[in-house]
């Protein structure tokens, strides 16, 4: 086993399968990632901002609109910029699509579960 690895992040919500799932795999190869429940401790707009860079897809790859308040905020509506979604997404961390991970390989979001294995470091 290799020893804890706070350079591998996920912003994780416990009640989410898929997210359940994407911490056993980095558990299972290894790692011990640090555990961000977003609910709970909710990321900044400038880490969001960070994590939609890194992703390198546009804020709205972002937006989760199952189970969240996407529709009556009227967040489909293309004259929502970048920035109005991110304070969104402050205001509202459900919002989050989850889980979103963090290596130094790369930052993506996990859904299905198994694209965590693209961006865990190689033994």
């Amino acid at each position: 086993m290799q020893s804890k690895s706070s350079s591998i992040t996920i912003f994780h919500n416990p009640a989410c399968g898929t997210s359940r799932n994407t911490l056993a795999l980095i558990r299972d190869n290894g790692f011990e990632p640090e555990v961000v429940q977003y609910l709970k401790t909710p990321p900044t707009k400038a880490q969001l901002r960070e994590l939609v860079k890194a992703m390198g897809g546009p804020v709205r790859d972002m937006l989760r609109q199952k189970g969240t308040p996407y529709d009556e905020l009227g967040l489909d509506d293309p004259k929502w910029t970048d920035d109005q979604l991110l304070d969104f997404i402050v205001e509202h961390p459900i919002l989050m699509n989850r889980p979103i991970v963090a290596t130094p390989i790369g930052t993506r979001l996990c859904r299905p579960a198994e694209r965590v294995l693209e961006i865990l470091p190689k033994p």
